[in-house]
Parts: structure tokens; sequence; C-alpha cells
């Protein structure tokens, strides 16, 4: 159980300090705080930390987003991301407002600390360096949120007034790059973080969570020498490895172990989310929303390396086709026949063949509507209401990994070495032991591209990746466009192959590239240009 709290410290003073300004004549109101008293308290600096961390991103958020992929389909219209997932969405979007105001809602708590933290009294360097950094780590992930799905965004590094908000133009993609890697620099070159945190600090921003999204971001823009070389010095010089269950991995019991550089950090009865109940079985009280499709399903390789659209028949059989793969499959995705592990050691069995029972294909409104449920963050000590306080990981050690993987293919550099460092060392840890799926393969660099981007979408499905590296691929339109199926099912109505059509989708590359300009954001701001073709 955690214990750590601290970063849930949101107290009302946080919040009203950041909607008060002085009144003239600088009298003080006695009924409430003002910037001028806030910022003179000790406990301010930390306070308005903490308030930061929240900001990060959501529960829903990340695993709603492979809803948006070739991973997984929501199936309630006009909630969370439907409309984009199939390519529908407008200018007028919920969904894309909520991104665009919750992440520069994000950066104006940042920019708080930030702007003010030099007027904290009784703050030592140390901790103020400290503090500053974690904010600035905070701030630039948001802002590579907001650029890697709007492009150009308006950027500021101070708090500005709602007037100044409406005259704001949009900064260049490139501009920001380049702030936000000088920013990450200097946090990172001058070691204002510390490597680890103890106690109730767990799950602050680290130097290498620093390092991590510096990573993060060279790799969104291809910059590879430069990835390797951020890369190479986690997988040195950092504490991580691969924590030895795949499954396990992402349960409450083995939070914050070896592999999780950063985590969205939650706890039971204090900070909890729902999530559960959008992607589990009703036979566990779920509604199932939130579903993997069976182009996800057929991603998973064979236990001796194929895929399943070259695999020899004594390496997948059609009839059987959970047999014999991937492990990672069982372990994210649960089909006909699969289970959710108990708190009481026993196993919940789910059975989707039409006419087997609650979580049967077409039984009721409730179920999948692909014929498959997420198993991955399942967490088996949620509460009778389905709240969970199980962490949510943003970044981990497999990604760097496979960061590093892309890095050496596309540089053309990737050989046995590299290879053994990357790929084998998580086929390993997911349960492969067979040579021909764990030995360095060969083959051309467009071979070896299709090999490690299809190893990063099964080791990282459902955990808010695959959006982006369709993306920055610029593949989405071979993957986004046209129909989605989900289980063979026999004799159901709207079938291709034996599975049941799900949804039509449409990917536009002139236009869905970038998310839209929010209209509401134009509209109270005429300094904000539209993207192309919206």
């Amino acid at each position: 159980m955690k214990t750590h709290k601290n970063i849930f410290k949101l107290l009302a003073l946080v919040i009203s300090f950041s909607a008060v300004s002085c009144v003239e004549l600088e009298l003080e109101p006695y009924d409430r705080e003002t910037d001028k008293t806030y910022w003179q308290k000790p406990e301010a600096a930390l306070y308005a930390l903490n308030a930061c961390y929240p900001t990060l991103s959501s529960a829903s958020k990340v695993l709603y987003s492979d809803a948006m992929t070739d991973n997984g389909y929501t199936k309630v219209p006009n909630a969370y991301n439907q409309s984009i997932g199939n390519g529908s969405y407008s200018t007028a979007e919920p969904y894309v407002q909520e991104e665009w105001s919750s992440r520069y809602a994000g950066i104006r708590a940042c920019n708080l600390l930030l702007n003010n933290i030099d007027q904290v009294p009784e703050l030592s360097q140390e901790l103020l360096n400290r503090y500053s950094a974690e904010a600035t780590v905070i701030r630039a992930y948001h802002y590579f949120e907001l650029y890697s799905k709007f492009g150009d965004v308006p950027y500021f590094t101070e708090v500005i007034s709602i007037d100044q908000s409406q005259t704001l133009t949009r900064t260049e993609q490139s501009v920001i790059t380049e702030e936000l890697l000088e920013q990450l620099n200097e946090v990172i070159n001058n070691e204002y973080l510390p490597s680890s945190y103890s106690g109730d600090d767990v799950g602050r921003i680290t130097h290498w969570a620093a390092l991590a999204l510096k990573a993060r971001i060279l790799l969104f823009e291809g910059r590879y020498t430069e990835l390797v070389d951020v890369t190479e010095n986690i997988i040195n010089n950092g504490p991580f490895f691969l924590f030895n269950d795949y499954e396990a991995l992402f349960t409450l019991e083995n939070e914050n172990n070896s592999e999780v550089i950063l985590d969205l950090q939650y706890l039971q009865s204090s900070r909890e989310h729902s999530v559960q109940y959008h992607f589990l079985p009703p036979s566990l009280g779920g509604y199932s929303q939130l579903s993997p499709i069976q182009s996800l399903v057929d991603s998973y390789i064979t236990l001796d390396g194929y895929r399943i659209e070259d695999a020899p028949a004594s390496s997948f059989d059609p009839e059987n086709p959970f047999e014999n793969r991937d492990p990672r499959l069982k372990a994210t995705v649960v089909y006909d026949g699969n289970s959710y592990p108990l708190e009481d050691g026993s196993d919940h069995f789910v059975y989707t063949e039409p006419d087997g029972g609650q979580d049967s294909f077409g039984a009721s409104s409730d179920v999948s509507a692909t014929g498959y449920y997420l198993k991955k963050y399942w967490d088996k000590n949620y509460r009778a209401n389905l709240m969970s306080g199980l962490n949510i990981i943003l970044i981990r050690y497999a990604d760097v990994l496979l960061m590093h993987a892309e890095a050496l293919v596309e540089m053309n550099q990737m050989d046995e070495q590299g290879w053994d460092l990357t790929i084998r060392a998580l086929r390993e840890r997911a349960g492969f032991s067979k040579n021909t799926a764990l030995d360095f393969p060969g083959g051309s660099q467009s071979e070896l591209r299709q090999i490690i981007r299809n190893e990063r979408r099964t080791e990282l499905a459902f955990e808010g990746l695959r959006r982006k590296d369709i993306i920055r691929w610029r593949t989405a339109e071979n993957v986004m466009d046209g129909w989605i199926y989900g289980m063979e099912v026999e004799d159901v109505q709207g079938m291709d192959d034996g599975h049941v059509a799900i949804e039509q989708r449409s990917f536009d590359p002139s236009k869905h590239y970038l998310w839209p300009v929010p209209q509401n954001e134009i509209d109270l701001n005429s300094n904000l240009s539209q993207n192309s073709n919206w």
C-alpha cells in the first residue's frame, strides 16, 4: 500500500491564490489569501509544485488514447474520442478542446511556481533548484503533448492574464522543440534532480525522467543520433531494468518497480480513477466501452517469431488462434477463455462466444463491442464502485529500449549486439524461448523497421503511445482508413471473413496529421490561425 501523499496535498490555498490579484493601495484582504501573502509562506513552493503533478495526464486519457489508433475502439458516440478515431471530428470537438484547455491549465500551474518561487522564504538553493526543475519538466511534458497534436501552438513561460491570452499567436513547433530541449538540458546537465526518491517523495520527477522525456521528444522529431546518446546514458548509467513479469508489471503490488521511470500516482480512497469500469466485462461490473480490436490481436507474433500472416501451419493454427502466441497477448487482451486473476488467487474466466454467458458477444449493451476486453491495468484490488488507486505508467524502461532499437534501425546500425540489448531482452522477459524468436534476424533496414515497429506496438499497447507513433511514422492513413473488426463470430450480420465489422474509419492525410485549433479558442483570439484544411 502506498504512503506517499505529499503530491496530492492540493490545498485550497493553491487554488485560491491563482485567481486573486493584488488590490489597489496594497490593502490586503483579511478573508482570503493573495499572491503577495501566499508566497511568503515557507510551504508555498511545495504546495504549488504539488498542484502541477495531477495536471500531467489521467488514467482515462492514457488508455483512451489507443481508441484513436488501430489498437482500440470506444463504443460510446459523443464520449471521449470516438470521433477522432473514426475521422468525423470537427473544429468544435470537445475532446480536442479539453486537451488544449487542460494542457494550458497545467502550464499555468507550472508558470505560477516558476515565476514566484524566488519569493518563498527559508527555501534552500538545493530545493529551489529541484522544485523549479520538477515544474520545468512537467511544463515541457505539456508543451510536447500540445505540439505533437496541434503543431504550432502559443508558447509562453510567464503567468499571463485572460486579456493577454487573447492576443497570443502560435509559435512554430521547431522553436518550441528547441526551447524545451534547452530547458531539459539545463535541468539534466546541472543535476538539479535526484536519481531517485524515497518515502513520501516517490513518484516525483527524477533526473532520469527528464532524460527520458528528452528522448521521447528527440524520437518524435526523428533526431536519432542525439537520441542514441540519451538512451545509451539511461541504459548504461540509470538504475532501471526490466521487471521480470510482464503481466504483473501493471499491478498494484508492483507499483514503482524497477522499470518505472515516470507514472501517474494514485492512492486508494484518496486519489482514484474509474477507468476499470470503462474496460471490464459485465461479470466484473464493467461497461466495457473501451475495447481492443482485431488488428491489435493479429499483431502479436507466434512463439516461433512469425507474423501470423507469414507463419507456417506448425506455428499458427487459425482454428486455435490464441495458441502458441506472444505471451503479451494473453497479458493485454482478454479473449474467449482468458481470465482475470482475483485477489483470492482464483481466476475469473471470461467467455465471449455468443451464448457464452453474461460477457458473450451481443449479450447486452454492456458487453465489449469487439468481443475482446482489456486486461492490462486490471486492478484485482479495485473497490466495490470500481474505483482504483492503481498507478498509470507514463514512461518505462521498455520504452527506452524500444526508442534505442528504433534509432539504431533508422541509422542503419542495428546489429546482433543492439538487438540482444533491446528486442531479445524484451522478448525473453515476455516469455519467448525459441531461437527463431530471440536471435537477431538480420535482413534489410526496411524489414528490421517493420519488426521494431511491431514490437513497439505489442509491448506498449494501451499505454498512450500508439497515436504518436503512427503520426510520426506518417503511416496513419494506412492503418486508420477503412473498416475495423472484432472477434470472429459465426452468423452475425456485418461480417468480413468471419469477423464482426465494428466501424468504418477515415483518415485524411491532408488534415488529420494535426488536430484543429479549437474553434472556441479562435473565436476568443483572432490572432490564432487554423491548421490546413480545417
